[in-house]
């Protein structure tokens, strides 16, 4: 008996031949790009952003030194997770200066790369976006000293909301991301070739978006309504709408897996 062409891609992956552009930086692709391929997707990396050290490190360093006056550490990313152990590292600081505070973490992944090192995250908000943050915290941070580790650039969404609710919140640069030079190239050559041409591309972060819109020439311009973008949250999604990047579907889930069963379920 002779199966259906839907049966048939089900078995191969519900995203058998289709080509998705991943644009996450290159050290954090592969659970992305993993997860794609498992579903069959054809998968083209071409990182939108470039993680990099701060410009200085004196705000950062000078925090470090004085955890014991902080309560509560926000940590809004697996980036900030890991650039803020890179410096305690440099500054012979250890887990345990941070024993004392109550950490807040955005999202699952960064919950787990703080408890890899050893801590307790005490607050995963219900939405992993910076108001969802603000509404787990409000009761909890009145008159409470609280270091925000975050990019340089950044949405000020809580610290801006937990000041009114009178806590004292220090926000310091940890990293800052860039547009990869090397990245211009490489997506011109894959805008042009229709082979290769991406027909889904995903955003996980407003980062991402603003670097690929900078990344774009007018040639590859031309090609976006062909393409579905898919984003991982409101707050990439309010993005792409401000830059005239239509969106395609959204994740319920704001979540790498989430972002994929969004990409599986809107081609299904």
């Amino acid at each position: 008996m002779k199966k259906s062409g839907r049966s048939t891609r089900a078995q191969r992956g519900k995203l058998s031949g289709v080509r998705v552009l991943v644009g996450r930086a290159r050290h954090q692709a592969g659970a992305l790009s993993r997860q794609l391929r498992e579903q069959g997707a054809a998968v083209l990396e071409i990182p939108f952003i470039e993680i990099r050290r701060p410009r200085s490190y004196r705000p950062l360093d000078r925090a470090l030194r004085s955890l014991a006056s902080y309560d509560w550490l926000i940590l809004t990313s697996v980036n900030g997770v890991d650039a803020l152990w890179e410096r305690m590292t440099k500054l012979r600081l250890t887990t345990r200066d941070l024993r004392h505070l109550k950490i807040a973490a955005i999202g699952p992944a960064t919950k787990k790369a703080v408890e890899k090192r050893g801590l307790k995250v005490h607050v995963v908000p219900e939405e992993y976006v910076a108001e969802s943050v603000v509404k787990s915290l409000r009761t909890k941070v009145h008159d409470k000293n609280i270091l925000l580790a975050r990019a340089r650039v950044a949405r000020d969404v809580i610290p801006v909301a937990l000041r009114k609710v009178a806590a004292c919140v220090d926000v310091v640069e940890a990293y800052e991301t860039t547009v990869p030079r090397a990245s211009r190239a490489r997506l011109r050559a894959a805008m042009k070739d229709p082979r290769k041409r991406p027909q889904v591309v995903t955003f996980t972060s407003s980062s991402s978006v603003r670097n690929f819109h900078a990344l774009l020439d007018a040639v590859s311009r031309k090609f976006i309504p062909e393409m579905k973008m898919v984003s991982i949250g409101p707050v990439t999604s309010d993005t792409l709408r401000e830059l005239g990047i239509p969106v395609s579907v959204q994740a319920r889930e704001f979540t790498i897996p989430g972002l994929v069963k969004a990409i599986c379920d809107f081609g299904s």
